[in-house]
């Protein structure tokens, strides 16, 4: 597979009885953006479904975390060395809970639910990356830490309650705090070993948005630069589109100020582009990675260039968020979707599969019959949606189509199988 468009979040594979499945899909990638000059990058710089991105720079490389809601494993960790050309690296967690509601059994679903907008923030004081988010499914929180970010193992800490589009800070003077609401941004105060919050610790409301409109402002990236603590967030106010405003104080806890830094859609795409962070390249430029519901293919993220002015990080060319970028790097292109001969040596799939919710692990395999994914059927699904061992990948823009082989000889009357647009 390469660049896929229609279907929003994934190219599904139906589960049926003992069916097996060879080699999935072949794409059509447009050859205009293939031949692009390597200076010249388009935009969304990947062109498929990873929303609420969060990106960090360490060093050189730079890392992201998405949203992936139901899907097994969840919140996907990319990394990058130009921030145009992403590869999958890891994912956070294999299985979130192991629910009715994270199983798809008996009439409950994770849809809409699951892993939701993370933070991805690198604490070098103590030499661990750490990711945090809340799940809408569980009505808990988490803290996920690891000191490998590409290979390590990630540990875990629960939290009580479910903390929206929350936001880690890890301050100069080694407090630890999360900023996180929508309409009426709050931070509380985390202990020291982060493993919860602290007792007596900061814990109020830093500013209400006033915004009426269909989002009143949520998707906080917190992050200190200079002399000022930058809360940047989404908004959809009445009578317009998703902008993306900034919110900044000198003191972590005082007055804030805010600018619309973004009012933009992307080239005739007239959605909002907005919700993210910023970040610096190793030369000293800024550039804001957002996103833009673009239909069916899902959130696409954009790549922004941000200049300072008056030490607000204003966001664009020109205000305008850029088709079209100049930048000193080879576009080789992301691609989130490929092949798959099913050639493995254990049960354990390619980065870019995902399994609709938890899979059952007794039902599937790809080392019973060489060269092949196999399905078996152990419950019966009144619809699609209830189906488990789905297996998706995403699909890519700007086009796409996919093909699969199928063997149905042990399928039984009343059984369904094949490929699907799926969510």
């Amino acid at each position: 597979m390469r660049h896929f468009h229609a279907g929003k979040a994934a190219l599904s594979v139906l589960l049926a009885a003992a069916v097996a499945f060879p080699a999935a899909s072949s794409a059509v990638r447009d050859d205009s953006i293939a031949a692009a000059q390597t200076t010249t990058v388009s935009n969304p710089v990947i062109w498929a479904d990873v929303p609420d991105d969060d990106v960090i720079r360490v060093g050189d490389t730079y890392y992201m975390v998405s949203t992936t809601m139901f899907f097994s494993p969840g919140a996907p960790i990319m990394k990058s060395k130009d921030l145009v050309n992403w590869e999958i690296c890891s994912y956070v967690y294999d299985r979130l809970a192991e629910g009715d509601v994270q199983n798809l059994k008996n009439g409950k679903h994770d849809y809409s639910h699951g892993q939701w907008a993370a933070s991805l923030r690198y604490n070098e004081k103590k030499g661990k990356y750490y990711v945090f988010f809340g799940s809408y499914g569980t009505n808990k929180s988490y803290i996920f830490s690891t000191d490998d970010i590409e290979n390590g193992e990630w540990s875990r800490v629960e939290l009580n309650g479910m903390y929206h589009d929350a936001s880690l800070l890890f301050d100069d003077d080694g407090r630890n705090y999360l900023v996180y609401g929508g309409g009426e941004i709050k931070i509380k105060e985390l202990n020291s070993d982060l493993t919860g919050f602290k007792q007596g610790g900061a814990d109020k409301t830093l500013f209400k948005t006033n915004i009426s409109g269909y989002v009143a402002g949520e998707g906080s990236h917190i992050q200190k630069i200079g002399d000022y603590y930058y809360i940047f967030i989404i908004a959809w106010p009445s009578n317009t589109g998703r902008v993306e405003i900034c919110y900044r104080s000198r003191e972590l806890l005082g007055n804030y100020e805010s600018k619309y830094v973004l009012d933009s859609g992307l080239g005739s795409y007239g959605s909002g582009v907005a919700q993210g962070g910023i970040v610096d390249t190793p030369d000293g430029k800024w550039y804001a990675m957002l996103f833009q519901d673009h239909g069916a293919v899902g959130r696409i993220p954009v790549l922004v260039p941000v200049t300072w002015q008056n030490d607000w990080p204003m966001m664009g060319v020109n205000g305008k968020a850029p088709v079209k970028l100049e930048l000193p790097v080879e576009d080789r292109g992301t691609d989130l979707a490929g092949d798959d001969y099913f050639d493995y040596s254990s049960n354990n799939l390619a980065l870019e599969w995902q399994w609709n919710h938890n899979p059952d692990n007794s039902t599937w395999s790809v080392t019973e019959r060489e060269g092949w994914l196999r399905l078996k059927n152990k419950s019966t699904a009144s619809h699609l949606l209830d189906a488990r061992n789905t297996l998706t990948m995403r699909t890519e823009g700007p086009a796409c189509s996919s093909f699969i082989k199928l063997d149905s000889s042990n399928m039984k009357p009343g059984d369904y199988a094949g490929l699907s647009a799926f969510q």
